[in-house]
C-alpha cells in the first residue's frame, strides 16, 4: 500500500508542470503599455451594457524605478473587462491612495524637490494616461498631511479628500464596489 502511494504522489508530482499552461499575457485594448491580463478560457464575455464601478485601495509605494503596481491593478480591470465585452465607457474606475503610496503621485519636480533617491516618478506617464481615460485617483489627505505633500504637489488632475476612508465611503454611496485586496 505505501510503495503504492509513493508511486502515484510521483506520478502526480512529474503530471502537474506538464499539464501546466504557460500563460500569455497580454496588453490593451485600452492601456497598451501597462495593466498585463491573461486570456482566461471558458469564462463568457460581458454583454456590452454591462455597467461596472470599481474602487482600489492602495497604500504602499513602488519599489525603486518600478511602477505602482497598486495603480497598475486598475489598469488590469479596465484592460481585462473591455477584452471581454464591456464598453469602456461604462467602467468607472478609482484608485484611492494613502500611506507611502502618496509618494507615487507626486510630479517629478516635487519628487526631486523633497531629494529623494529618485529622479523623476516611475508611475507618472501611467497615472497621467489613467487619469486621461477617466481613472480616478484620490489621495488621502491625512497621509498627504503627515508626508508634507501639498495638492501643488500632485500630478494635475489627482484628487484630495479628507482621508482614505472619507473616499471610500463616498464612492460606496455613488455605487463603487471595493477591491478586497
Amino acid at each position: 500500500m505505501t510503495m503504492r502511494c509513493v508511486l502515484i504522489f510521483a506520478a502526480l508530482a512529474f503530471a502537474a508542470p506538464a499539464a501546466a499552461q504557460d500563460t500569455e499575457w497580454q496588453l490593451g485594448p485600452i492601456f497598451a503599455d501597462f495593466g498585463p491580463h491573461a486570456a482566461v478560457e471558458g469564462v463568457e464575455d460581458f454583454p456590452a451594457d454591462t455597467e461596472l464601478a470599481h474602487s482600489f485601495d492602495v497604500a504602499d509605494r513602488a519599489e525603486g524605478d518600478r511602477r505602482n503596481r497598486g495603480f497598475e491593478s486598475a489598469a488590469r480591470f479596465i484592460n481585462m473587462h473591455a477584452a471581454h465585452g464591456v464598453d469602456p465607457a461604462n467602467m468607472r474606475a478609482a484608485v484611492v491612495v494613502h500611506g507611502s503610496a502618496v509618494l507615487d503621485l507626486l510630479t517629478d519636480e516635487a519628487l526631486v524637490a523633497r531629494e529623494d533617491e529618485r529622479e523623476s516618478n516611475a508611475s507618472g506617464a501611467m497615472v497621467r494616461e489613467m487619469l486621461d481615460h477617466g481613472v480616478r485617483f484620490i489621495v488621502c489627505g491625512q497621509s498627504a498631511a503627515g508626508q508634507g505633500v501639498e495638492r501643488g504637489d500632485l500630478i494635475p488632475g489627482v484628487e484630495m479628500a479628507l482621508s482614505a476612508m472619507t473616499a471610500h465611503a463616498r464612492l460606496q454611496q455613488q455605487g463603487y464596489t471595493v477591491n478586497p485586496f
